[in-house]
């Protein structure tokens, strides 16, 4: 069989930019090759550098990841993936912020579907594979690979790198994931503890980068599913976006955090069905069913259902920042993150409302801003 082509990263001008030669694995007798990318802005707080591996673990790593996704074999829906252990506002679902853009601009793309529509579209299938030092076995040597920490080193411009995050994201056919930030962390705020809207909101607002957590994230994939490119815009929210292709055994690091992102829609195979909250997404052996078994919703072969690998890892300047984060010196409760986003709000002349839903709707208005959909080439 032949070997796939090189990523090709596109450029903000909309040019095809080859990352060039594709090197040898580390399974092999030589390192990933890296492809490095710069942000080119006005030096706004959201761009970032990114680095491209290509190929990441070669034919029989790569081939084992598959294997443990199938292992795995039961995934939920990330509509019910989230939870966190201090109360607020909570009513509004965790990624509100990106859920309601994607319902009101239509995506990237500004497509115009029913709400409905466009929320099975995103409603995606999510589980982890290690958080912390508990792990499943044979997700380790992804997790500890020698590739993802050199290139979170680089991107954050720091000496030490601890992975963390493991979590698989898998999309069936007509599926895509809205254009958005990820969920940050901070010095006694996460999103164990407080909601991921809010920790997003902390990012945009910039009111507490002394203590925001730097981490890198690395997007892995493995599979034959078309369609599904990474969109990016390391340029931030008003430059041109840049499209990855979702190729297997590549992989792509970058801070999430600050860069606005997104799944472009997984080649359409087959009508999406109506997805709603509980379902499950189910190794059946030979492929992927969707809803229980005596009443499936569809069932999907291998090659249609996009499959990434998602890594994250904290990043330190040194092991004094680290034992900073580790003593808990100076960490953040909900009180004072809340009375910080209060002033601010009062400095701009707005009236702070008592119901908890209202002031996460106007933080969220406030603080986030999306990159404007573009037509569709």
């Amino acid at each position: 069989m032949s070997r796939a082509p090189v990523p090709r990263d596109s450029g903000s001008d909309g040019k095809r930019v080859p990352q060039g030669r594709k090197g040898r694995s580390q399974a092999g007798s030589g390192a990933p090759r890296v492809y490095s990318g710069a942000a080119r802005g006005r030096g706004s707080p959201l761009t970032a550098r990114h680095e491209i591996l290509d190929p990441l673990l070669g034919p029989a790593g790569a081939e084992a990841m598959l294997r443990l996704c199938e292992r795995f074999g039961d995934y939920g829906s990330y509509a019910e993936d989230a939870t966190n252990a201090v109360p607020f506002a909570e009513g509004l679902p965790q990624r509100f912020d990106a859920a309601w853009n994607f319902v009101q601009t239509g995506g990237r793309f500004g497509r115009r579907e029913e709400p409905a529509v466009l929320a099975a579209r995103t409603n995606y299938f999510r589980e982890t594979y290690a958080y912390d030092d508990e792990a499943i076995p044979g997700v380790e040597s992804f997790r500890d690979h020698p590739a993802l920490i050199e290139a979170a080193k680089k991107v954050h411009d720091c000496a030490v790198v601890v992975p963390n995050i493991v979590y698989a994201n898998l999309l069936l056919p007509g599926q895509e994931l809205a254009v958005h930030t990820d969920v940050p962390e901070y010095r006694g705020a996460n999103r164990k503890l407080y909601p991921q809207w809010l920790m997003v909101v902390m990012l945009h607002s910039g009111l507490f980068e002394p203590w925001r957590r730097r981490i890198a994230t690395g997007i892995a994939y493995f599979g034959r599913a078309k369609g599904g490119a990474l969109a990016f815009y390391p340029d931030g929210r008003d430059g041109a976006p840049r499209t990855l292709e979702a190729r297997h055994d590549t992989a792509i690091v970058l801070d999430t955090d600050t860069v606005f992102h997104g799944v472009d829609r997984v080649a359409e195979t087959q009508p999406l069905p109506a997805l709603r909250p509980g379902l499950h997404l189910v190794w059946e052996g030979g492929g992927w069913r969707v809803g229980p078994e005596d009443a499936p919703l569809a069932r999907y072969r291998t090659d249609e259902v996009r499959f990434s690998v998602s890594w994250k890892a904290y990043c330190y300047r040194d092991a004094a920042e680290r034992r900073l984060v580790d003593e808990h010196g100076d960490d953040l409760s909900l009180g004072r993150i809340l009375e910080t986003l209060k002033a601010d709000l009062r400095g701009r002349g707005a009236a702070i409302p008592a119901d908890e839903t209202e002031l996460a709707r106007l933080l969220i208005d406030t603080h986030i801003r999306f990159p404007a959909p573009a037509a569709e080439a």
